[in-house]
């Protein structure tokens, strides 16, 4: 049976990838965009299975209006994609309040608000999935990034929570864990604070990051996506692109290793 999507950011990026990849095997989605310019292909292309919806995750009520609208336009929701977002780039002394809360409102209440709109409907299914696209960065953290890592860590935790408390409704969570991709994450998408020049030696370390060095193609996005929601027993979290695995098997083994040997310590914390 065909599935029905709802996705954040399905103007570009991984969004863009799996609309199409949706589309192109006959399932119908609800794609939002900030401007719906973005998605006039789409459109074009699928007027009867695709539904643009003009949407800033940041604003509430608008987000589920959005939801709604699909939920009236299809009749149901299989899978609901939290995939807008950005990055913000700046060392933690150089992040000003606006630039904080902004990087918040996208990449953690953007898809709270989502979500929140999309379990009373799944509830009443009794099925659903839901996509939550964090990152590597949600599990592990690296210098220049701190608030993004500080929205997807978040994210992460929620979900987390999230995923045992309607699994007896029949939904899924999963978060999806992209390490670094051909996007214009990096780029023209990302936003960046002032510079502190006592940094800058920090900042050239960042940017010689290996995991950099190999982007992955985000169409070989698409066959994964699908086997994710198509799955009966979705995992609650999967890496996509080569090297996550290995950053995350070093950063756990690191924290392991202090774990133990501060043990004595914590367990003389726990008292008598």
């Amino acid at each position: 049976m065909s599935k029905i999507w709802f996705i954040t950011g399905a103007s570009k990026g991984f969004g863009r990838e799996w609309a199409e990849a949706a589309l192109e095997r006959g399932d119908s989605v609800a794609g939002t965009a900030r401007n719906l310019d973005d998605v006039t292909e789409l459109v074009d292309a699928y007027p009867d299975t695709f539904l643009p919806l003009q949407l800033d995750v940041t604003d509430h009520a608008a987000d589920t209006a959005a939801v709604q609208a699909a939920h009236k336009r299809f009749g149901r929701l299989d899978v609901v994609v939290n995939n807008a977002g950005f990055g913000h780039f700046g060392m933690v002394e150089e992040l000003a309040e606006d630039e904080v809360r902004a990087q918040l409102e996208t990449n953690f209440f953007g898809a709270l608000w989502v979500t929140q709109a999309a379990l009373p409907i799944m509830r009443a299914q009794g099925s659903g999935h839901i996509i939550q696209v964090s990152s590597i960065g949600g599990i592990s953290a690296f210098p220049t990034v701190g608030v993004y890592h500080a929205s997807k860590w978040a994210l992460e935790g929620l979900s987390q929570s999230l995923a045992q408390e309607v699994a007896g409704f029949g939904i899924h969570v999963t978060l999806i864990e992209p390490g670094g991709y051909s996007t214009d994450w990096s780029g023209a998408s990302a936003k960046r604070s002032e510079e502190i020049a006592a940094y800058a030696g920090v900042r050239e370390q960042a940017a010689n990051r290996p995991s950099a060095a190999d982007p992955g193609k985000p169409e070989a996005t698409r066959s994964a996506i699908l086997k994710v929601v198509d799955a009966e027993n979705p995992p609650l979290r999967i890496f996509f692109g080569k090297a996550p695995l290995g950053i995350a098997e070093k950063d756990y083994a690191s924290r392991l290793e202090t774990w133990r040997e501060w043990q004595p310590v914590s367990e003389e914390a726990h008292g008598s």
